[in-house]
């Protein structure tokens, strides 16, 4: 019976050294979890940093500090106003992207690290834009986030980390002040749009002008071409008008009186014809009888005749008596008198 009691007795104590030992073994088996870093102290010490896997620690005697997230993670930093160069008021707010590459320093170095990262890049903002006028800061956010990543980035790496990015997200600037920028906007885009109308108003007068020039040079230029033509029609009428008194002079000359007549009879045709074109004239007054015009075409025939060879006889014949008939001396009725 003591037997069992004993056999009992160190069955329990083997199960309790296996439980305990299940126990320990199951304590200093930890899982890191992938984008994970662990930290690990050894009697309130930092020994090693567990990388994401399996891992063993001593239990009892190594613990889990921190938990340190490795992936990329965002701030969102709170709105809060800000006195620019120029004294005005805006409110600003923005984003933060920042990761930890060194999770001993992000661990050890810093207490509450968001809560470091959001300050130092909200006095940062201040710091930045207090030192630009209101017009640089809404047209140079570029500029704006590039200076302030520059100086964030630079105070956190003694922490271990890294900040990748810094966005301003919203600048408002006071109603009154935009009601104000509206009216500058707008009274700028009316001062381009006169510009632009000026400009066009004087290109069209420009290019009117040089049409306007164009046309009087190239009418004057026709001026001139007409009036040469005309000089070199008159200059050739005059030579013909020439040709034609020295032929009737050197037929007068030999005796030909005929032409003498023909000469007449043409200026006279052509009187009667200016009249007759004159388009305020309805009546026509002669003051001559008609057989002077049968004389001076009688005469016309005669120089026809003349002309071509007819003979003699042909000139004696009818034209003769029409002659006759229209030139009567005592009564002075033709233009003309026939010499026999």
């Amino acid at each position: 019976m003591a037997f069992f009691d004993t056999m009992g007795a160190s069955t329990i104590f083997v199960f309790f050294f296996v439980l305990l030992g299940i126990v320990l073994v199951l304590m200093g088996v930890k899982t890191v979890p992938q984008g994970t870093q662990f930290t690990v102290e050894r009697f309130g010490k930092y020994i090693k940093t567990l990388q994401p896997g399996l891992h063993l620690i001593v239990p009892m005697v190594d613990r889990i500090s921190y938990r340190l997230n490795m992936r990329e993670r965002v701030l969102d930093v709170p709105s809060q106003e800000v006195i620019t160069k120029d004294n005005a008021m805006i409110t600003v707010d923005g984003v933060v992207f920042f990761q930890i590459l060194d999770a001993p320093m992000a661990a050890y170095e810093v207490n509450n690290l968001e809560y470091a990262i959001l300050n130092l890049t909200m006095t940062n903002i201040r710091t930045v834009m207090g030192s630009m006028d209101l017009d640089e800061l809404l047209s140079k956010r570029d500029r704006i986030n590039s200076q302030l990543l520059t100086v964030v980035d630079d105070a956190t790496d003694p922490w271990g980390v890294k900040v990748t990015r810094i966005e301003i997200k919203d600048i408002t600037p006071p109603r009154d002040l935009v009601d104000a920028m509206a009216r500058q906007m707008k009274a700028e885009r009316d001062k381009r749009a006169n510009i632009l109308d000026a400009e066009g108003y004087r290109q069209a007068a420009i290019l009117k002008a040089e049409g306007e020039k164009e046309s009087a040079i190239l009418e004057a230029e026709g001026r001139r071409e007409a009036a040469y033509r005309d000089a070199e029609a008159r200059e050739r009428e005059g030579e013909a008008e020439a040709k034609v008194t020295s032929a009737v002079s050197e037929a007068i000359a030999g005796g030909n009186v005929q032409a003498v007549n023909y000469f007449v009879a043409q200026k006279y045709v052509d009187a009667l014809e200016t009249i007759g074109s004159a388009p305020n004239q309805k009546v026509i007054l002669l003051p001559m009888e008609a057989t002077g015009i049968l004389g001076s075409l009688a005469g016309i025939t005669e120089l026809a005749k003349d002309a071509f060879g007819s003979g003699n006889a042909g000139n004696s014949g009818g034209g003769g008596d029409i002659s006759g008939a229209g030139t009567d001396k005592s009564t002075g009725d033709g233009p003309w008198d026939k010499q026999e």
